[in-house]
């Protein structure tokens, strides 16, 4: 566990940002030109859970004592590298991947794409709306579901992934499954990136699949399991621990000859999160930043939604999917797992145009 923790924030977007980077007056995102930074959030972790915050200009970092000042300056580092490409994607711009459920009974589209035409034509249609990456599952984790058997959750999506490539030759394929032989399984046929809920957690032999087969791998946190997961979640900071869940995986990843390049962070909103909790984690969602890898953001469609818009809620809730994933924009995330990929990807090609017009 960290004391110190460190958010880029006040962001400058396009040619201003640009000019501030030329200038040395801020500092450039993950490497990006387009996105710029010129003040740090600095979070002190206290006794009994409490977290001290300050905010200080890039200017100032020079100023702290050496305490301070020698994390923080190594976070800086990550927060300014660029990102590593996965799959060929480079995450200078903002990406969409598009979620695909084989299921019976997902929560909220279980049982439209449980046929292989229906699945493929789901496919065709997020890919012409502008997903890079199509993300198929075959278990539903929603709140207080159960677990499948491996070879239940194989046998929903055996033919689909299996055809992926012929079909989609030049889409980027992952797989969202807990569970090894899934992960082997579709590894065989062809699958991209494991995305794996747990963190590699649920099944032990998971990590040495994707470590043996150098498989880029989403790392998601979850608090307990999609049974139990809602049950009373608790953190002493949700942003800070779950922060030093990644920073402990990733250092495990490393000691273990895992490729760091392959990873991308997704701090599992809803999976084990109150709506405080959710909430804290989209507005500082910047904070991974300092951790060096790209970052997902997967809010589409989430129950948190529901509980701020009451009864304006709708059954797609496109409205608070896109508001929280412009709100990730803005802080430079990189990657959002949405299922209504035309509407999010107008609203993010129409929201960045604007952001970076000065």
């Amino acid at each position: 566990m960290r004391k110190y923790y460190t958010r880029p924030c006040n962001f400058y977007y396009g040619s201003k940002a640009r000019k501030l980077i030329k200038n040395k007056k801020a500092y450039s995102l993950a490497g990006n030109p387009d996105i710029a930074f010129d003040q740090l959030e600095i979070f002190q972790r206290k006794k009994k859970g409490k977290t001290l915050s300050n905010i200080y200009s890039i200017t100032e970092i020079k100023d702290l004592n050496k305490e301070i000042k020698r994390p923080i300056k190594a976070d800086l580092k990550k927060i300014i590298s660029k990102r590593e490409n996965i799959c060929g994607l480079k995450f200078d711009n903002p990406k969409i991947m598009g979620v695909l459920n084989v299921t019976p009974d997902s929560f909220s589209d279980g049982g439209l794409f449980f046929e292989e035409k229906k699945a493929n034509d789901q496919i065709k249609q997020m890919l012409n709306d502008g997903a890079t990456i199509i993300d198929i599952g075959g278990e539903s984790t929603r709140p207080g579901s159960q677990t499948i058997t491996e070879a239940s959750e194989w046998s929903r999506i055996n033919i689909i992934i299996a055809e992926f490539k012929k079909n989609f030759p030049e889409a980027i394929l992952s797989l969202d499954t807990r569970k090894s032989q899934v992960m082997i399984n579709g590894i065989k046929n062809g699958v991209d990136i494991i995305n794996d809920i747990s963190g590699l957690n649920f099944d032990k032999k998971s990590f040495d699949v994707v470590k043996s087969k150098q498989i880029p791998l989403i790392l998601h946190h979850m608090q307990g399991t999609p049974n139990t997961m809602q049950q009373n979640p608790t953190y002493d900071d949700v942003l800070l621990d779950i922060f030093d869940f990644f920073e402990s995986k990733i250092n495990f990843f490393i000691q273990k000859n895992y490729k760091k390049k392959l990873i991308i962070l997704d701090p599992g909103i809803g999976f084990g999160k109150n709506l405080e909790h959710n909430l804290k984690l989209i507005s500082k969602v910047s904070t991974f930043h300092s951790l060096g890898f790209p970052i997902l953001l997967g809010t589409s469609r989430k129950r948190f939604i529901e509980h701020i818009v009451t009864k304006f809620d709708t059954p797609d809730r496109t409205g608070g999917t896109l508001a929280s994933v412009l709100y990730g924009l803005l802080q430079g995330v990189q990657l959002f797992r949405v299922h209504n990929v035309k509407e999010i990807n107008q609203g993010i090609l129409v929201f960045d145009k604007i952001l970076k017009t000065n």
